[in-house]
């Protein structure tokens, strides 16, 4: 079977006669926030939310990839040990309308148990490509925080009482993390597909401008947007590819945050740098750092699950670090020995990964002068995570084609070179 049409068919239920029903809804992927255990108070980083909230709404603004004709919203409760009651939910079509409510098997609420995530109703909303939705979701509470994202990027608020429906909160305050809302799905033309983007910090966008939708993974969608594709995010800041860092593993949650997305067909996988970097900094002390043939059994294991549901799946170099993080508690997390190790996982990709193509960004970011550093014109300024411009040049290094699957690729040992596309 075609790969990139795996998630594209529709069944027809005979009806008398010879007509048919019409075909199924296509719904796809258009928008992700990878969910992630809060954790304790005497971690490295605050959680910029609360342990607990009652009697509260908390609103989000979340700008879709693709638009379509209905659509509908996952709430998470992955890692709360207690139900989570929610009272209210609502889409916004843009941040100040009036919202629009939402329903869980006809109920204005849901009850998601622990583990356990919930779909609204579809709603009959029609999206543009790269609309910003606002969504809010009221608990009546106690609900103890256990799941979040924590690097939203995007300034959200957190209200007292079910202010659910109001177009403009009161009393409200800030925080650039995320809670509840994981997941948007729009229904597409048949057509349509999704790319799931998976990775640590570099993919989250720690770095990118605030509110501004300045991830590289915003600016694939972009490009993609033309085609009928989504791009969404499963990037976790703090994330690595064997271990548990700011979240799970990513070979843990691939199934949930990748292969699980409607629509997708297509998978880039952009994450190591803190399995490699992280071992004798103040996050993982006593780890001792991954080898190479370990990094590359955990980059297998990946691609075989991708191909065995039919995906396409690219992998990508890491970007160069030299320096980088100076002046913080995590000054040491670059070191020449670590930067080998990089070296060694990069030319193996280049060389004989076993991905279906390879985007090389490394080769985008790095300084010519000295290929060791991010060149100063992508670098955010801590030498570790890209800047606006960073991130334009890494979803502009991206063959389209390779990505996709058409034309021009030509399995693992295709590049994804640093160009215009």
């Amino acid at each position: 079977m075609n790969r990139l049409r795996q998630f594209t068919a529709t069944t027809l239920l005979p009806l008398s006669g010879a007509t048919s029903a019409a075909p199924a809804p296509h719904w796809v992927a258009s928008w992700q926030a990878s969910p992630q255990p809060v954790w304790d108070a005497d971690f490295l980083f605050p959680t910029l939310v609360p342990e607990t909230l009652q009697d509260q709404t908390f609103r989000q603004t979340a700008r879709i990839s693709l638009g379509g004709t209905r659509l509908r919203i996952r709430l998470s409760n992955a890692y709360g040990t207690q139900p989570l009651r929610i009272g209210g939910a609502s889409v916004a079509s843009q941040p100040g309308a009036t919202p629009q409510p939402l329903s869980f098997d006809g109920q204005p609420g849901a009850l998601i148990g622990p583990g356990q995530e919930r779909l609204s109703d579809p709603l009959a909303l029609v999206t543009d490509n790269r609309q910003a939705l606002q969504v809010s979701v009221f608990v009546p509470g106690p609900t103890a925080v256990r799941t979040f994202h924590w690097d939203g990027r995007q300034t959200s608020w957190i209200a007292p009482g079910d202010q659910s429906r109001a177009r403009d909160l009161s009393d409200a305050t800030a925080t650039t993390a995320r809670l509840f809302l994981t997941g948007i799905d729009v229904e597409a033309p048949a057509s349509a597909r999704s790319v799931v983007v998976i990775g640590d910090s570099i993919t989250d966008g720690a770095t990118a401008s605030l509110d501004q939708d300045q991830r590289w993974t915003d600016h694939l969608a972009v490009r993609l947007a033309p085609r009928g594709v989504a791009v969404v995010n499963a990037g976790i800041s703090g994330g690595r590819l064997l271990s548990d860092g700011m979240g799970e593993s990513a070979r843990a949650r691939f199934q949930r945050d990748v292969l699980d997305q409607r629509g997708v067909a297509s998978v880039i996988v952009l994450i190591g740098i803190n399995d490699i970097s992280w071992p004798g900094t103040a996050f993982a002390r006593r780890q001792a750092r991954p080898t190479l043939a370990q990094l590359q059994a955990g980059y297998r294991a990946l691609a075989a699950q991708a191909h065995r549901r039919g995906l396409r799946i690219l992998g990508a170099t890491l970007p160069p670090f030299a320096g980088a993080l100076p002046g913080t508690p995590l000054d040491d997390y670059y070191h020449p020995d670590k930067d080998a190790l990089r070296r060694q996982l990069n030319a193996w990709l280049r060389a004989s990964s076993p991905f279906d193509a390879v985007i090389d960004l490394d080769a985008a970011l790095h300084d010519p002068a000295d290929p060791s550093r991010m060149a100063a014109a992508h670098d955010a300024g801590d030498h570790l995570h890209p800047g606006d411009a960073g991130n334009r040049a890494m979803a502009e290094a991206v063959d389209l084609d390779a990505l996709l699957g058409g034309q021009g690729s030509a399995g693992g040992r295709s590049l994804c070179a640093s160009k215009e596309l």
